[in-house]
């Protein structure tokens, strides 16, 4: 006797209560898995697989890191079967609209007091990128932010700093601080003997003009490291 053809329960068979979109509105946004907040933005699966099955996918391709899936294109979205250029696309437009809100609360910054006060206000520009740029706050005497900048973009793996453009910047504006930022898309956030050489250069070229080097981060999605606190400055 033939086993009876096991029938694969679509997301309309689910328990009200564990369907995404009901799920949500029966107890909020937060109480949904990341899969399930994608499943909601995708709206369909496939013949063989849900459209949350498709997003633990996706998310299992970024090592379940959102911050690693802020990353990606819609390209390597589409690499995952179920996910068309369309799909893709609303996934990369919802991530985007997180990191801008991110980036308005970064705004309200504009007094630095602490590392975490630094990591807020540049976390918005350098936590989803695939390639290394280096930014500055450039701070007045009370320590309120009067610039942030772009000051090189590199690669993957590094970029470079060139010093002369930092001081002309904080000279030109009149700065009396600054902190200096990069990131490390490899999540890696321990600073590399390149790091320590820039931040000593820097460091003593600034004192040479009355400008104090508060601080160098390095940023790693929701992680970073402070030369400052790690009394490495």
């Amino acid at each position: 006797m033939s086993k009876p053809e096991l029938t694969r329960l679509s997301v309309k068979n689910w328990a009200v209560e564990d369907r995404p979109r009901e799920k949500l509105m029966m107890k909020g946004a937060s109480a949904l898995s990341d899969s399930e907040l994608l499943a909601i933005l995708i709206g369909s699966g496939t013949r063989d697989q849900s459209a949350v099955e498709v997003c633990k996918h996706i998310l299992t391709t970024a090592n379940n890191d959102i911050n690693k899936l802020a990353r990606y294109s819609v390209s390597d979205l589409t690499k995952t079967k179920g996910i068309g250029p369309a799909k893709a696309i609303t996934i990369v437009a919802a991530l985007e609209l997180g990191r801008r809100r991110k980036n308005t609360g970064a705004q309200e910054v504009k007094k630095i007091s602490s590392s975490r006060d630094a990591y807020q206000a540049l976390y918005p520009y350098l936590s989803d990128l695939n390639h290394e740029e280096i930014w500055v706050l450039l701070l007045n005497r009370s320590n309120k932010i009067e610039s942030t900048m772009r000051i090189s973009e590199g690669g993957i793996s590094s970029t470079v700093l060139d010093v002369r453009l930092v001081l002309r910047e904080a000279l030109n504006r009149y700065a009396s601080g600054i902190i200096l930022a990069h990131n490390h898309p490899t999540n890696n956030c321990l600073p590399s003997e390149q790091d320590l050489r820039i931040t000593t250069k820097l460091k003593d070229a600034a004192k040479l003009m009355d400008i104090n080097l508060l601080d160098h981060l390095i940023l790693c999605g929701d992680r970073y490291y402070s030369f400052a606190d790690e009394n490495v400055l």
